[in-house]
C-alpha cells in the first residue's frame, strides 16, 4: 500500500506541473488572440485548456488516492502528521478550485487551487513520513476525522478567495480580458469566506472539544490554537467589515490577504512555535 500511495503522490505533482504548464500556454495563446487583431479567432476552449481540466481531474483522483491509501493503511484519518494534513489540504484547494471554476466558467480559479495545491504536494513529497502509531491525545479518530474535514474545506475555500483578492488587486490597476472581471473576483472573495467561515468556526469549536478530552481544558493558548483564533477573527472581521461598513475592492482583498497568511502561520506554526501542536 505504501508503494501505491508514494507512485500516486509523485504521479500527483507530476500531473499538477504539466497541467500548470498546459494553463500557462492557454494564457498565452488567448493573449496572442487578443493582441492581435490579424489573427484568427479560436474558440475559447483551446486543447491547451481543455488538456490542463483533465490533468487537474487527474490530480484530484491521485490526491484520493493517496489520502485512501493512507487511510488504509494506517486505519485513521489525515490528521497525524504534516505530510497528511499537507495533502489533505491540497485535496480541497483543487476541488474547491473547480467548485469555482464551474460557478463562474473561469478557469481562473482551477488555476489558483492548482497552483497552491502543487506547492503544498511539494511539501508533502518532502517531507514524507512513515505511518506510526497514534499517540495518545490523536485517538480520538472521529471527532479528529470531522475536525479535519472542516479545516479542509474552510482552508480549501478560503485560499480560493485569497487568489480572487490578488487577482482583484490585479485587475485594479491592469485590467486584463484574460482575467475574470473585478465585480467576478470580488464575489468569489466573499462568496469564499460565506462557504469558509462556518467551517473554520466548526475547526476551532471541535478543536476545543478534542483539547478538553485529549488534555482536560478546552483552551490552553498554545501557539497553533491562539493563531487559529487570529485567523477567525481576521474573517469575522472581513465579514463585519463587508456587511456592517460596506467595505468593497481593496480594503476587503486586504483583508482577505491577511486573513490567508493567518492561515499559513496556523498550518505551519508548529514549525516556529512550541507547544502540545509540536509535530513534524
Amino acid at each position: 500500500m505504501a508503494g501505491l500511495e508514494n507512485l500516486f503522490l509523485y504521479g500527483s505533482v507530476a500531473s499538477a506541473a504539466l497541467a500548470i504548464i498546459l494553463a500557462v500556454l492557454d494564457f498565452k495563446g488567448a493573449q496572442r488572440v487578443t493582441s492581435n487583431e490579424n489573427t484568427v479567432k479560436v474558440s475559447p476552449r483551446r486543447i491547451t485548456g481543455i488538456l490542463a481540466t483533465i490533468l487537474t481531474m487527474l490530480v484530484f483522483f491521485f490526491i484520493t488516492v493517496v489520502i485512501v491509501a493512507r487511510w488504509i493503511e494506517t486505519g485513521h484519518g489525515p490528521f497525524s502528521n504534516m505530510y497528511e494534513f499537507a495533502v489533505a489540504f491540497a485535496w480541497g484547494t483543487v476541488v474547491m478550485g473547480f467548485f469555482f471554476q464551474r460557478r463562474y466558467k473561469s478557469g481562473a480559479f482551477r488555476n489558483i487551487g492548482l497552483f497552491i495545491a502543487l506547492l503544498l504536494l511539494i511539501f508533502a513529497a518532502v517531507k514524507h513520513a512513515q505511518p506510526e502509531p497514534l499517540v495518545p491525545a490523536l485517538q480520538q479518530s472521529v471527532l479528529l476525522s470531522v475536525h479535519v474535514a472542516s479545516a479542509v474545506v474552510a482552508y480549501g475555500t478560503l485560499t480560493i478567495g485569497f487568489g480572487a483578492a490578488v487577482l482583484f488587486l490585479f485587475q485594479q490597476n491592469r485590467k486584463s480580458m484574460l482575467f475574470p472581471d473585478k465585480d467576478i473576483l470580488e464575489a468569489v472573495s466573499y462568496q469564499s469566506v460565506i462557504i469558509g467561515f462556518p467551517f473554520l468556526t466548526t475547526l476551532i469549536i471541535l478543536g476545543a472539544v478534542w483539547a478538553d478530552i485529549a488534555w482536560g481544558r478546552y483552551w490552553s493558548w498554545d501557539p497553533k490554537e491562539t493563531a487559529s483564533l487570529v485567523t477567525w477573527l481576521v474573517y469575522a472581521a472581513y465579514l463585519h467589515a463587508r456587511l456592517m461598513r460596506g467595505w468593497r475592492g481593496t480594503k476587503a482583498a486586504c483583508l482577505l490577504i491577511i486573513g490567508f497568511a493567518a492561515i499559513l502561520l496556523t498550518f505551519f506554526g508548529n514549525y516556529i512555535f512550541t507547544g502540545l501542536h509540536a509535530y513534524g
